[in-house]
């Protein structure tokens, strides 16, 4: 598969990990914000905040392990470390940190391994992580079905259903979000579905969530799927004094579909929390 080029002129950074090569970028002036993709997504998802927000706060995006232009076997439990390994090559003692679906699981884990570092959390679209929130709520993605067509052969095929799925379609009708959508998709190879899919490792009851003392920010596109609205609920009321935000006109990817008010809440929070 031919790697299509990054959107930004920005130039990339490699780091050495083990097991892996993170790609990853480093931007703007201020405190430093960690910014943590999605599933199927990279480091580029983040072009609108690197534009909006550049001028008051250091932003550092990586492509996790087997995602976009990283190398490796994407493996969650690895993640972690790779952020941390990333902050320490930054000297990053005390930073931000924002995780968008998949990557609010690894936001959360690195709250809970590394409490001092962060000064507070954004949660984008978070995934169900709460053991009695809707336990019997069925997941919203059909893992073993696109398994199956990576196993097969049929990663175009995979494409074309991920990209009609109601987690990937976008609000607005701007040509240049979507291009990016449809360039990070052409990007993704679905190896990381080609190993074991493992059981879920990190949900937590709520005592454990109560136990995470950063600020934390809960946000979803006003239109996303109702079981990711209320797993968001359920994360807000869980963590202490956590704040809920809705973006108007916009669906499960918001800082895309409306990065105006994206950005004015990320500022409002950063503002009173990162310093």
């Amino acid at each position: 598969m031919i790697a299509v080029p990054p959107s930004s002129a920005t130039p990339d950074h490699y780091l050495p990990v083990a097991g892996a090569l993170l790609r990853y970028r480093d931007e703007g002036s201020g405190p430093p914000v960690l910014l943590i993709h999605g599933w199927t997504l990279d480091l580029d998802m983040w072009e609108p905040q690197v534009t909006g927000l550049g001028d008051s706060f250091r932003l550092v995006r990586f492509d996790r392990r087997g995602f976009g232009l990283s190398s490796g076997r994407a493996a969650l439990a690895a993640d972690t470390q790779d952020a941390l390994t990333l902050c320490d090559k930054l000297q990053l003692e005390r930073l931000a940190c924002l995780g968008m679906s998949q990557g609010a699981r690894v936001a959360l884990h690195l709250c809970r391994i590394a409490p001092e570092r962060l000064s507070c959390l954004i949660l984008d679209g978070p995934p169900r992580v709460l053991a009695d929130a809707s336990a019997a709520e069925t997941e919203d993605v059909p893992l073993p079905e696109y398994r199956g067509l990576i196993a097969g052969g049929e990663i175009e095929t995979f494409r074309r259903r991920w990209a009609s799925h109601p987690l990937m379609q976008l609000q607005t009708q701007s040509v240049q979000p979507r291009n990016l959508l449809q360039r990070m998709t052409a990007r993704y190879s679905g190896n990381d579905l080609l190993q074991e899919l493992p059981a879920p490792e990190d949900h937590w009851d709520r005592a454990a969530a109560a136990s995470l003392r950063a600020p934390a920010l809960i946000v979803t596109g006003e239109h996303d799927l109702p079981p990711r609205l209320r797993a968001a609920d359920a994360l807000s009321e869980a963590l202490p004094g956590a704040q809920r935000a809705s973006i108007c006109a916009a669906r499960h990817i918001p800082n895309l579909d409306n990065p105006l008010m994206y950005n004015a809440v990320l500022r409002a929070f950063l503002e009173r929390h990162a310093g």
